[in-house]
């Protein structure tokens, strides 16, 4: 999480005319329909880029109020070279003007762009203009022909490559005045009237939703099964007007039906909810997911697609390999010259970027580990056991979830000097711009200054583990615990040493000035692993003791006294009966206020602050305080407490007022677009959305980005939101939302019950597998679908048949498998096994067989030729007819073997669907006579290095290469 202040906006005054050329549709001079300014961060004056953004190559600093960009030399083309902004909206027909203040520390000319920020990437308008080493004003006006929404694909960018020598070209005052639609409409989907938790209801536990209504009087609600029947009715109760949202709200109380079952919706007129489910299934996978976000966080090394699929693989991050500058010998900021170098590989990215924090890394840490240590202690851990996550560890006799938090607390371990003090963090020297996957991250890595809150965090956290470990791997227990005693001291020495917070600067500054609680979470931790009378001392004397910090606005990286009073709580320590019975007690008095206010809410995030505005982070603030009243279930066993955790899941998945599931994967709206360097769909098609399990940040009533004080103005608390990559203050991702995330998904799931209700009647027979697309290596199966009216089908496995042997060769939750690797001119034979919801199976289906085609390609010859660029290609292919008959028509296929994406195509009917590339003849080339041939060509967009196909067939046919 960023720490940034508040941004600041002045209008742009009307500029003078200075252009050299210009290119595009200009507009006749007309007045504007109104001033709308559409650029957002155009004066830098809240000390950032964003929403700027940079092409590689060129390094963004904001200095001085001014945007200056430092562009490496050597480029060929002006677009080799961009800085710009996306999400510009433009209105066909209306006229706009453009205008901007710059200069370069060596004269040359560059170019401003409007246009479409995705291919085609059509121009609307170019303004060429010669820079001079003085700032000077730049303006000119165009007429679009093209619209693109609020937060589409709109952009403004400035082309400054073509040049020999590196320079740097300064920007500011960038304006764009026009169109007659006022910004901030486009937040998305509107809300709906009814909303739920668009994800499970856990049978025997209460059901709640909310209608936006102003009627005064009860309404009549419906609940329907996936089928359209309605199986309940009732009335609503009339809530009022809702503080937090501002909404005229009633309560749907439908806790009185609890048939398990999947697709409900809940009707009041024609109003509906999402769907929902009644049952804890979803609930039991949450906690799996919640977790898996670590390791696609992990820096220094591989994610690999077996244990994340192929959208969310890529190359290790920060191990010195080009274009980056590694995390293995790591030099302090300039400006401290600590005189030594740390290898600090390893670890969490933090959040959006690449930086990595030890007091955002501590608390996240030691989240993880005290889900397994209070399941435990306290609940189930043998659902946390090894095997249960998808990791490369998850086969070394270690539960996963310690695997997962031992990448950090190694991490968190390296990044102590030598004095035992710890170093804040660890980030780019700058921001880097959106998207950026973490191997292409070309900055220079700098260790900030040692601080004390980072020393105690990490002696906490060493401490913790090292009491973990101690029956597991006793040298690294060992070697943690000296860390921990050697910190605490060093803290000690040097209590007051604050993190600066001016130094956000490439990361967020973590400052924190208030730092009792740190000093109480370490001791506490560091007394209950090793029962020293000093460490004793330290938190029996702290004014934090017995529960003091606790309170409804929840705890977080900056306020973890809470943390101590859990770990006391509930780890035997020898502390007096009668203090640990008071830490419990300061749980339930916690958690008592907390369902107080709870009940006072229409939408259910039990989180208080002073003046009831809701702050950065909020969603991991509402987590947190789920924790509390989950440990007061714990301690009490009461079930209100049990009921308030899932009050609060329900308003995270779906149940508020944006009608969004704040939980990417999960429920039918969930957040796609969050903000992340290399899951940024939004930005760039090839990339991936948010894998699920993954927690927005939430609303925030700060507004502390440019795209959130462009679209939120005046928003009520619980609607300060909107699913944009570039509204890091409401829907940036962070280690320690999740972390708080991942330890209630995983609580609730323990007390979910039996994940699917009794079903003894296994899945119809499948039909049976049928073969298309047949090479020589492979072969699509497709089947008809087994049925299941109770549990429904989960998966089918597909059997091959070898002889009198069956062999599981995979297992689909879909009804097709694509057979990979076999042997051309072989037989094949397989069937397929259905599975439901409850684990039964289906007899086997009838059994298909099918014949993998000969080798040799003697049906057809392909002769291949592209020419490349760097960020393209364009290819030539010719198609020879070597088979015995004509041809009147063909069918070409390829795979790409990298991300290329055709962009235009000539001389046949080409489409692409996912790698795979197929052309169908034109009208006038169909008929290819015996030893005939056609020529067909075509664009794609490419990185380096530009691999070529090779698996062509036509018609189904492999072809041999010329």
């Amino acid at each position: 999480m960023r720490s940034l202040p508040p941004p600041r906006w002045r209008r742009q005054a009307t500029a003078t005319l200075a252009v050299a050329a210009l290119t595009g549709a200009l507009a006749s001079g007309t007045a504007y329909a109104a001033d709308y300014e559409r650029i957002v961060n155009g004066t830098f004056s809240n000390g950032t880029a964003d929403p700027w953004w940079s092409s590689a190559g060129v390094t963004n600093r904001v200095t001085g109020g001014e945007l200056c960009a430092a562009v490496t030399g050597g480029t060929t083309n002006p677009w080799d070279a961009l800085i710009g902004q996306n999400g510009v909206p433009f209105e066909a027909g209306q006229s706009y003007r453009m205008s901007f203040d710059a200069y370069a520390t060596t004269p040359q000319s560059i170019n401003a762009n409007a246009g479409e920020g995705v291919s085609p990437y059509r121009t609307i308008a170019r303004s060429t203009v010669a820079l001079t080493t003085t700032k000077q004003t730049y303006s000119f006006t165009f007429t679009p022909e093209w619209d693109f929404p609020e937060l589409g694909n709109g952009q403004i960018s400035f082309q400054l490559g073509g040049n020999a020598a590196n320079n740097t070209i300064c920007v500011d005052n960038i304006s764009l005045v026009g169109g007659v639609k006022p910004p901030g409409g486009d937040t998305g989907p509107a809300p709906k009237k009814i909303n739920a938790d668009q994800v499970a209801y856990v049978p025997g536990l209460p059901k709640h939703a909310t209608l936006t209504t102003t009627a005064t009087t009860p309404q009549t609600w419906t609940l329907k099964n996936s089928a359209g029947t309605a199986v309940a009715t009732g009335q609503t109760t009339v809530k009022g007007v809702d503080a937090a949202s501002g909404d005229s709200t009633h309560i749907i109380d439908f806790s009185s039906y609890d048939t398990a079952g999947t697709g409900y919706t809940l009707s009041v007129g024609t109003d509906t909810s999402f769907p929902f489910d009644i049952s804890a299934d979803k609930i039991k996978k949450l906690r799996y997911d919640s977790l898996a976000f670590f390791y696609h966080q992990r820096s220094g090394i591989e994610i690999q697609s077996q244990y994340v699929g192929a959208a969310y693989a890529r190359p290790a991050g920060h191990l010195n390999v080009a274009p980056n500058q590694g995390d293995n010998n790591v030099p302090c900021r300039s400006d401290l010259a600590c005189g030594y170098t740390l290898d600090v590989r390893g670890g969490w990215y933090d959040a959006g970027d690449h930086g990595k924090y030890v007091v955002n890394g501590g608390i996240s840490a030691w989240q993880v580990l005290n889900t397994y240590e209070r399941a435990l202690k306290l609940g189930d851990a043998s659902a946390l056991g090894d095997g249960k996550l998808n990791i490369p560890e998850k086969a070394n006799g270690v539960p996963d979830i310690l695997d997962e938090a031992r990448w950090e607390v190694e991490f968190l371990l390296k990044m102590q000097a030598p004095d035992g003090m710890v170093h804040h963090k660890i980030h780019d020297a700058a921001w880097t711009g959106l998207p950026m996957l973490p191997h292409n991250d070309p900055q220079a890595r700098r260790l900030s200054a040692t601080s004390t809150a980072a020393t105690l965090n990490m002696a906490a956290v060493a401490a913790q583990a090292a009491r973990i470990w101690k029956t597991i791997d006793a040298t690294f227990a060992a070697k943690a615990q000296a860390a921990a005693v050697k910190a605490y001291a060093a803290a000690k020495a040097n209590p007051n040493k604050i993190a600066d917070p001016n130094d956000g600067t490439g990361g967020g500054s973590y400052s924190d000035d208030k730092l009792a609680d740190e000093f109480y979470w370490a001791a506490a931790e560091l007394f209950t692993t090793t029962g020293e009378a000093g460490y004793r001392s330290d938190v029996t004397g702290s004014a934090l003791y017995k529960g003091q910090s606790l309170n409804q606005r929840g705890f977080d990286w900056g306020s973890v006294g809470p943390l101590g009073d859990i770990t006391l709580a509930i780890v035997p320590n020898g502390l007096p009966a009668a203090d640990v019975a008071a830490i419990r007690q300061a749980f339930t008095t916690t958690a008592d206020g907390l369902l107080s206010q709870l009940g006072g809410m229409a939408y259910p995030a039990a989180y208080k602050t002073l003046d009831g505005t809701y702050e950065w982070g909020s969603n991991g603030l509402i987590a947190n305080n789920a924790s509390v009243l989950a440990l007061a279930h714990d301690f009490t066993g009461a079930a209100k407490y049990r009921e308030g955790v899932f009050e609060i899941l329900h308003y995270l998945l779906g149940r508020n007022p944006v009608s969004y599931s704040y939980v990417s994967g999960y429920g039918t709206q969930p957040v796609k677009n969050v903000h992340h360097r290399h899951w940024a769909n939004q930005l760039d098609p090839t990339l991936p959305t948010a894998p699920p399990g993954v927690l927005s940040g939430g609303p925030n009533s700060g507004l502390q980005d440019p795209i959130a004080a462009r679209l939120l103005t005046g928003c009520k608390p619980q609607k300060c939101f909107v699913d944009h990559i570039e509204a890091y203050s409401l829907n940036e991702v962070t280690v320690n939302w999740n972390s708080a995330f991942a330890w209630i998904a995983n609580w609730a799931a323990e007390k979910s019950g039996p994940t699917t209700p009794s079903d003894t009647t296994p899945p119809s027979t499948p039909g049976t597998p049928v073969a298309s697309d047949i090479t020589t290596t492979g072969a699509t199966l497709t089947w008809t679908a087994s049925t299941d009216a109770e549990s429904g089908v989960k998966d089918y496995d597909v059997v091959a048949v070898e002889g009198d042997a069956l062999r599981v060769v995979a297992t689909v939750t879909g009804t097709s498998y694509t057979a990979t690797g076999l042997r051309p001119n072989t037989a094949y034979r397989y069937a397929v096994v259905a599975r439901n919801g409850a684990g039964l199976r289906s007899a086997m289906s009838p059994i298909g067989s099918f014949t993998t085609k000969s080798e040799g390609g003697t049906y057809c010859k392909v002769t291949y030729k592209q020419s490349t660029w760097s960020t393209g290609l364009t290819a030539y292919i010719t198609i020879q007819n070597t088979s015995p008959s004509p041809w009147s028509s063909w069918t070409l296929k390829f795979t790409w073997p990298g991300d290329q994406k055709i962009t235009q195509g000539w001389s046949g009917n080409w489409t692409q669907s996912g790698k795979v590339v197929t052309a169908t003849n034109a009208a006038w080339n169909g008929n290819v006579p015996v030893g005939g041939s056609v020529q067909v060509g075509f664009n794609a967009s490419s990185t380096p290095p530009h691999a070529e196909p090779t698996d062509f067939t036509v018609n189904g046919q492999p072809c041999s290469k010329g």
